[in-house]
């Protein structure tokens, strides 16, 4: 598509009328609600499923590389938001051990397929939660920021053929989106959401069985952010020009474990206000999830294409539902009226050093899922407030946040061994009821186990290895593009199949 065809289908985008657009959204909402009285999002059992998105990097260099359109339509993944972005879904599978050998099957495979197809164009695909080396020649605030206006339609140069994205540049309420970055030592102003293309992310799905119980499965979730989060930080730097002038021990001292959460937040949220990417509240019914999607504010009012799917019935909502940006969310769909469903989808990880790390963090939130709620566990009860607490804990300081949680004996605890030891008890509980055996529970726990013991997440290992370089004479930006490439190069031998981060932990 060319850049006047893709001003022209924003332009397209920016008269369709939003108060029409919410009055749908609004309407749709009362059917789903109708279909969940009527027991339609039901289903026999929980199901699994996973997106995982990567970056694209050249080969020789590690330097942030533009994946060309064709090969990801090739490779049978799907575009994200910048041209260096790739994303993969995998099919839903049932909540057992097959299923889950399945999901980790198909990761695997598709995977190993995509590396081959690209490496024909001296690219690699990397599991991360942020860039930091810039494209060759291109400093990382130019590609961030890099923009043309085309008729009067702004146009982000390095993003994907996102029209909603291209469009969030252009609407009246353009000022919904803070299109900043504002972290410690870290400050860049653009104007389009390019800048949430620093990152990257797995996204774990758990279906329930019956969609009234949603609010039960989704406040567990909710207390679980937090720490399932700390162990899987892995984003503490930025590329380095995007720092200010700052002492490099000054930069280590105050940065942030999880920048990808705070990118996310800064980017698509008012500046200085909390907007629609944020921790949500409970949910008093299945009901009321469909409520708030239908009233979460507009930012563009995407027109609807329908097609001859089930969920044609609320399309408009569906639509809507795509920037209701929630840490933890509520999602209702399917093509038929017999796949459709009630799951959540939990969106704090980021991508992880390996596919192995990838799946257990899936297995990890679905074991939990299961068996917190089958066993009434009293964390359903921590507050809130509490629970919100320990989510930014988590993206501030990883493995030492300072977490509460309250125990299956129903104590309130900050102690570290205390906190762990029951969630991976209730993950194993939860996998081993879903029939998995002992030793492929503990396969799949694994990875976590001995980032829990050893108190080292991927942050950690980025963090080392840059102080070490620091240590050793080199620059910041060099330190870090050094961290980088190492862990680019580490990836590439241990990337797919039975290798986890646990193998760098033990080397």
């Amino acid at each position: 598509m060319s850049r006047s065809d893709l001003a022209g289908r924003v332009t397209d985008v920016l008269t369709v009328d939003v108060d029409e657009f919410n009055a749908r959204a609004a309407e749709e909402a009362a059917v789903v609600k109708r279909e969940l009285d009527a027991g339609t999002f039901d289903n026999p059992q929980a199901m699994i499923g996973l997106e995982y998105e990567f970056y694209g990097v050249n080969r020789g260099t590690s330097a942030l590389a533009r994946v060309p359109r064709r090969l990801l339509e090739y490779i049978g993944f799907e575009k994200e938001l910048g041209l260096h972005n790739a994303e993969m879904c995998t099919s839903p599978q049932p909540f057992n051990d097959y299923g889950l050998q399945a999901q980790e099957a198909e990761v695997n495979a598709r995977l190993q397929t995509a590396l081959d197809a690209v490496a024909s164009s001296d690219l690699r695909l990397v599991s991360d939660g942020m860039w930091t080396i810039p494209p060759e020649g291109e400093p990382a605030n130019e590609y961030l920021t890099s923009s043309v206006a085309d008729d009067g339609i702004r146009i982000a140069s390095n993003m994907s053929e996102s029209v909603r994205y291209h469009a969030m540049a252009n609407t009246e309420g353009a000022d919904t989106a803070g299109m900043r970055l504002d972290a410690p030592h870290v400050s860049l102003s653009a104007d389009t959401v390019m800048p949430e293309s620093l990152i990257t992310s797995i996204q774990p799905h758990y279906q329930v069985s019956h969609a009234a119980d949603l609010p039960e499965y989704f406040a567990y979730a909710l207390r679980l952010a937090g720490p399932l989060l700390a162990l899987g930080v892995n984003s503490p730097f930025f590329p380095p020009d995007l720092y200010d002038d700052t002492p490099a021990d000054r930069i280590l001292d105050d940065g942030w474990m999880s920048n990808r959460v705070h990118v996310f937040e800064a980017v698509l949220n008012p500046d200085g206000g909390t907007g629609k990417v944020r921790f949500p509240h409970d949910l008093d019914s299945a009901e009321q999830a469909a409520e708030r999607i239908a009233n979460d504010d507009t930012v563009v009012s995407m027109p609807v294409e329908e097609t001859n799917r089930f969920d044609d019935a609320f399309s408009t909502f569906r639509v809507k539902h795509g920037t209701y940006w929630r840490w933890v969310r509520p999602v209702f769909d399917g093509a038929t009226e017999s796949a459709a469903n009630a799951r959540i989808e939990f969106r704090p990880i980021a991508g992880q050093p390996t596919v192995r790390d990838a799946i257990a963090f899936q297995a990890a939130f679905a074991g939990l899922l299961e068996s917190l709620t089958r066993r009434e566990h009293p964390v359903a009860s921590l507050d809130w407030q509490d629970a919100h607490e320990n989510f930014y804990e988590a993206v501030y300081h990883g493995l030492d946040a300072d977490l509460v949680w309250i125990t299956n004996d129903g104590r309130e605890t900050r102690d570290y061994e205390e906190i762990y030891s029951d969630l991976f008890a209730h993950a194993k509980d939860g996998l081993e009821s879903r029939g998995l055996s002992e030793s492929e529970t503990a396969k799949y726990l694994w990875p976590l186990r001995q980032r829990a013991r050893h108190r080292v997440t991927p942050a950690d290992w980025k963090r080392d290895q840059v102080r070490t370089r620091l240590d050793d004479g080199e620059g910041f930006a060099d330190a870090v593009h050094g961290m980088q490439r190492a862990y680019i190069q580490r990836q590439s031998e241990t990337l797919i199949g039975d290798h986890s981060f646990a193998d760098w932990i033990a080397d």
